[in-house]
């Protein structure tokens, strides 16, 4: 669990709370589901016109790295690195396929069977290089989606006030309906400019630096299996490894 994200978000609602109701304002002339209809459900439509459905969930789950980011496992890839490198150094390449079988992780695996099934070495890279490629653009489109939605929602906020103003304008015959379409008027814009930068774009851009610290992973790996196909000292490749924990 990330308490540091917890601590942010609780934050950042207390701060605009409580910076509320030191003005003399109530919680309750904040909630206003007709603005927060028109704001989260415009954005959510503008989000999904411009990305496909498929990008759009996968944006969506992977708001758990937010809060549970994925572990960091690169002192245990760097000890097993160490493992097959001598292990490939003292019994040949094939030996390697045990590894291969035990591991979970695919990109590991198939680093691993294209040297077991005797790759070269710049044929590796390339290949090893496109896998990564494809995954990070894979992962940083479906994180766009929350820049994206940074981007919509205080333009969709204010199309929330001025649909608020309009209804106002409709009822200035009738004084008890002008409050309610005053409010809905201001508090759409509150929730798309609040929803954008202290929700939206945060999630954003937290999503980005942990796809950079995954795809650092997957790069460590590759620069691995290049140095075992290479027939590289274990102890040079360890070098490398160690320089991807700074």
């Amino acid at each position: 669990m990330d308490w540091g994200s917890i601590a942010g978000v609780v934050l950042a609602l207390a701060g605009v709370l409580v910076a509320h109701m030191l003005d003399g304002g109530h919680i309750g002339s904040l909630i206003q589901p007709a603005a927060f209809v028109i704001v989260v459900i415009g954005t959510i439509g503008a989000v999904l016109l411009q990305n496909r459905v498929k990008v759009f969930v996968r944006g969506v789950r992977m708001i758990g790295w937010v809060f549970v980011p994925p572990p960091d496992k690169r002192q245990e890839i760097i000890d097993e690195i160490r493992v097959w490198s001598h292990t490939a150094r003292r019994e040949g390449l094939l030996s390697l396929e045990a590894f291969m079988l035990a591991t979970e992780d695919q990109f590991t695996a198939k680093g691993l069977r294209l040297i077991i099934d005797g790759t070269e070495p710049a044929k590796l890279r390339e290949i090893l290089d496109l896998e990564i490629n494809a995954y990070e653009s894979e992962q940083r489109h479906a994180a766009r989606i929350w820049e994206a939605a940074g981007g919509y929602s205080p333009t969709i906020g204010i199309l929330g006030a001025v649909l608020g103003l309009i209804h106002v304008m409709e009822n200035l015959s009738d004084p008890t309906k002008l409050g309610g379409g005053i409010a809905v008027a201001f508090v759409a814009t509150i929730y798309g400019v609040g929803l954008a930068n202290l929700v939206f774009l945060p999630i954003g851009h937290r999503l980005k630096t942990t796809v950079m610290h995954e795809v650092s992973t997957r790069e460590m790996l590759a620069d691995a299996f290049i140095g075992i196909a290479n027939g590289d000292n274990p102890r040079a490749i360890d070098e490398r490894m160690t320089t991807y924990l700074r």
